[in-house]
């Protein structure tokens, strides 16, 4: 009977750990896709200030 409660524990530690590091690549995935969302606004933002740099200065010239 004391074997059987030890396997439980154990049991039930390796299933609390397998969710902790399923919720931490969760989040980490969340983290990556929210950085390359931000990456492609930051982008789009420098095209467009580029596009107007050249605008202004076709102007002028």
């Amino acid at each position: 009977m004391h074997l059987l409660h030890e396997d439980l524990a154990r049991a039930h530690c390796r299933s609390r750990l397998s969710d902790a590091e399923q919720n931490r690549r969760f989040r980490l995935a969340q983290t990556v896709a929210r950085a390359q969302k931000q990456a492609e606004r930051a982008t789009a933002r420098a095209e467009r200030a580029s596009a107007k740099a050249r605008l202004t200065l076709a102007r002028l010239v």
